[in-house]
């Protein structure tokens, strides 16, 4: 049903390190929230932080010292996507690979420590590697000398619609003949004092700080606001053509791709979902489907009360027929930048195993969403029909449409 194949996958994420891992602890239903001991001195303390990883053993002891963590969890996702992919990096032809990545924020980390060794020791102790390493394009930079990638390389920032943005962007790429191969999705790690304070002076994350596992709740009655996460998700994109002629396992396809904007609010949605819904409408028609063919969405659904009620009157009003929602949020928190295309590679996951994972914490749906919503436990079904819905902060939206293949 798609001309684009997905062939790779690589996961780094709150639910696991590595894809089996996430998608076996987001199908759990358990959230990754957890008090954050390097936001103590916060009035907001809980993030969605992924388990103990050991970059210098995946990567060496200098990818430690020379790369910011953004870029460190997309190398690692990478190296497990291209592996997925069957591909072979000595042997690919270099000009024909794209690199497509999405980041909202890139280096915070970064940024915030260096700012801090300024003030403390002056400008001399700065680290030369300050640019290279914050700035958000070199991990696109970054993943292109890792695998000798030599073709279209740049970073989407749409905000939180980045990952997705970034694999429309790298599809239209191979579709345009641009490119054969597209290594592509999202990474964000962003998690630093001075980031976490400024969305919590913005009224945007949850205060439920002392039952953290609880906090991320989208579409529950109670959410009060999302948990900030950190994770990557890398997607290798082939031409269906290319993918079945090498025999490469595909996942599924990337069929349609919407975007727009609300022109509303820097951080609002437009209560009416009119961007929203502009974009739903152009992946659906991208896809040459209709409304009716969608089965399954899986939701932005951030835990916030304004965008919870937008996206779902949306939904209802563009799709009205029968389909079945789900919420990775609950379990990961709002990787930001990274979200869309963990949501995407958890879209295809879902179509290739027959399986919607929960949304969890949804333990009293909110009366004016009426939505079919997974809750409590995965829920088997077939699905040939997926949407993946990304928004963000300014009013950018990115909707991929992905179905089996």
């Amino acid at each position: 049903m798609s001309d684009i194949a997905i062939t790779g996958l690589g996961l780094v994420t709150p639910a696991g390190l590595g894809t089996e891992a996430s998608w076996q602890g987001l199908c759990a239903g358990r959230s990754a929230a957890a008090k954050d001991p390097n936001l103590s001195d916060l009035e907001i303390d809980i993030t969605c932080r992924m388990p103990d990883l050991d970059v210098g053993e995946v990567l060496g002891k200098k990818a430690v010292r020379r790369l910011d963590r953004f870029v460190q969890l997309a190398l690692v996702a990478a190296k497990e996507a291209i592996a997925d992919s069957g591909l072979d990096p000595e042997t690919w032809d270099g000009p024909r690979v794209a690199v497509v990545l999405g980041c909202g924020m890139g280096g915070a980390w970064t940024w915030e420590t260096q700012h801090t060794r300024m003030l403390e020791h002056g400008p001399g102790k700065v680290s030369a590697m300050l640019i290279p390493m914050l700035v958000p394009n070199m991990v696109a930079g970054q993943v292109a000398m890792e695998y000798g990638a030599k073709g279209p390389n740049l970073v989407t920032a749409t905000a939180c619609a980045s990952g997705a943005t970034a694999i429309g962007t790298a599809r239209d790429l191979l579709r345009s003949g641009a490119c054969d191969i597209a290594i592509t999705g999202g990474t964000e790690a962003s998690l630093s004092p001075l980031s976490i304070a400024g969305f919590a002076q913005m009224g945007a994350l949850s205060s439920r700080i002392d039952e953290p596992e609880a906090a991320s709740r989208p579409f529950d009655v109670d959410r009060d606001g999302f948990v900030a996460g950190e994770a990557s998700a890398i997607l290798v994109l082939e031409r269906d053509d290319d993918a079945r002629a090498r025999g490469a396992h595909r996942h599924a396809g990337v069929a349609g791709y919407g975007a727009s904007a609300d022109a509303h609010h820097i951080t609002a949605p437009d209560p009416e979902g009119h961007g929203a819904e502009l974009a739903m409408t152009e992946a659906i028609r991208d896809a040459g489907l209709s409304p009716s063919d969608v089965q399954h969405v899986n939701a932005h659904g951030t835990s916030t009360p304004l965008n919870d009620a937008s996206e779902a009157a949306t939904l209802r009003r563009v799709l009205r027929d029968d389909f079945v929602v789900t919420s990775n949020k609950g379990v990961t928190g709002h990787a930001l930048g990274a979200a869309g295309a963990i949501e995407a590679a958890f879209t295809a996951l879902t179509i290739e195993r027959g399986e919607i994972p929960p949304t969890a914490n949804l333990d009293s749906q909110d009366p004016e969403i009426e939505l079919d919503i997974v809750a409590k436990a995965p829920r088997s079904q077939k699905v040939d029909v997926a949407m993946s819905d990304s928004f963000g902060f300014g009013g950018q939206n990115a909707v991929l449409v992905l179905t089996s293949v």
